[in-house]
């Protein structure tokens, strides 16, 4: 496993040096000449550094005190010296003091001197995948490809086609056959749908089953942070080039390189994060905010949307061109009314987790409940289910199956919401959805009186979210005389 975009730095006051080892390692490797620490740092001001070779004896300081301030500043960067001496204690002083990966000396091998910054272009990567860990002295790269190794077999297990639960006749088979023919092949696949119908576990099982499934696979939902955090969350960041960038990030993208990257609710974006997005796709490179020169990446992306992309185009709200990069294999995934049949499956799989994880044994689902349950539209998809199952689970006694009075009222009344009629205008999906919500927690605030603690129970929302769209729809009689 190599890693032909990694920079690599090499530090050396004899110019001569520089060359020989830029020879060397240009055809894999992006490699930057600094002759002293103060033009060293200046590059590593403005460039993503994975790698950096460091001369020891260079004027006025030493290899080992210059990578000590380079631990400091750039922790992530991996450490090497390149010395024509032997000296025992500068080698221990480089390990303990500056953890200094490898120690290479002078005169060095070509085939080695390569093998040496390929393993470690792959440690920095594996530091990157591994959440929480960051090393800072010599490591075991095998373990570290074991762990990772061990974590991707127990995703392919819970994120593989056959993990999505559906029946012989379910609409969703179409679905899933299509996602099947486009994991064999690197194009760009937009998943479509609802919200909670499932999007990012089909995009999962598409990873899986493709060439790229031994790689990263990363989310990134677009509509949750403002255009500079969003791209500084993909692309990356040096350390200053915001404010609140108090270190260099590394930008999913960058992570995701040889794997894939999920983009959900990507419809969300502005358009002029759409016209950064778009170059990235298109070029193949990232730059991340604050770096000076762009950075290679290889990533298959997976985007997924709840809004109608083509009617957001036709209105001059979403890119055309950056619409048919993303789309050039769209989905659609069902909601969960037009696919009843899959209901008590779903439950089923569900209440299996949820005594897992409370270490229960709820013996399923009373008949009358699940007859319940198959009537109700379910405006939340899979995702108002699982809520709905799990709050019946914590009302219940004992291991009975659940009873059809631990539902929530809407759907124990066999209610469902129904969107307003419309006056023949079109409407975007997006306008559609709200009124729907709006409706939904209207009904639900009605029936409970206005209190709010029974009304985000029954919705499955925290009392904030409630209060949240209570606000924004304008339902002011609720936010003002509520009672808990």
């Amino acid at each position: 496993m190599t890693n032909p975009h990694a920079t690599v730095l090499v530090v050396d006051d004899e110019v001569r040096s520089i060359e020989a080892i830029q020879r060397v390692l240009s055809d894999e490797f992006e490699v930057i000449g600094a002759r002293n620490a103060k033009e060293a740092e200046e590059v590593l001001e403005g460039e993503m550094v994975q790698v950096i070779l460091c001369d020891q004896r260079m004027p006025g300081e030493s290899g080992v005190e210059f990578l000590k301030r380079v631990r400091e500043l750039w922790p992530d960067t991996i450490r090497i010296i390149i010395s024509g001496y032997t000296d025992s204690v500068d080698i221990i002083e480089g390990v303990n003091n500056a953890g200094i990966y490898q120690y290479i000396t002078k005169p060095w091998s070509p085939d080695k001197l390569i093998d040496c910054v390929r393993e470690s272009a792959n440690l920095w990567r594996l530091q990157h995948e591994v959440s929480d860990m960051r090393i800072e002295v010599k490591p075991a790269s095998e373990a570290l490809q074991k762990v990772i190794s061990d974590r991707r077999r127990s995703q392919g297990q819970s994120f593989g086609f056959d993990r999505i639960i559906h029946r012989p006749e379910s609409p969703l088979v179409g679905s899933i056959s299509l996602a099947k023919r486009a994991a064999r092949y690197d194009v760009s696949v937009l998943v479509t749908g609802a919200s909670g119908t499932g999007k990012e576990l089909l995009a999962r099982a598409i990873h899986q089953e493709s060439a790229r499934a031994d790689r990263p696979f990363v989310v990134e939902n677009c509509g949750a942070l403002p255009d500079e955090l969003l791209e500084s969350e993909l692309f990356g960041c040096k350390k200053g080039a915001y404010t609140g960038a108090y270190q260099d990030r590394i930008g999913l993208f960058e992570l995701a390189d040889s794997g894939t990257i999920f983009l959900d609710e990507i419809g969300e974006t502005s358009p002029a994060f759409q016209v950064k997005l778009l170059r990235v796709l298109q070029e193949g490179e990232i730059r991340p905010l604050g770096a000076q020169r762009p950075r290679k990446v290889n990533v298959r992306v997976i985007s997924a949307t709840n809004r109608d992309l083509l009617a957001e185009v036709a209105a001059g709200r979403f890119r055309r061109d950056l619409y048919y990069r993303l789309a050039a294999f769209p989905i659609h995934m069902p909601a969960l009314k037009d696919r009843v049949e899959d209901i008590p499956a779903i439950a089923a799989r569900i209440l299996t987790q949820i005594n897992q994880s409370f270490n229960r044994q709820v013996a399923g689902f009373h008949p009358r409940t699940l007859d319940l349950m198959t009537g109700y539209a379910w405006p939340g998809n899979v995702r108002e289910l699982q809520n709905e199952i799990q709050r019946m689970t914590v009302l219940s006694d004992g291991n009975a199956p659940l009873a059809p009075d631990l539902l929530s009222p809407a759907i124990r009344n066999g209610e469902t919401v129904v969107a307003p009629v419309s006056d023949g205008a079109p409407r975007q999906l997006k306008d559609m959805v709200e009124e729907i919500e709006r409706a939904a927690i209207e009904a639900s605030l009605a029936r409970h009186e206005g209190n709010i603690s029974r009304t985000a129970d029954e919705l499955g929302l925290s009392r904030v979210g409630l209060r949240s769209k209570i606000e924004r729809y304008d339902l002011r009689r609720y936010r003002d005389d509520e009672t808990d």
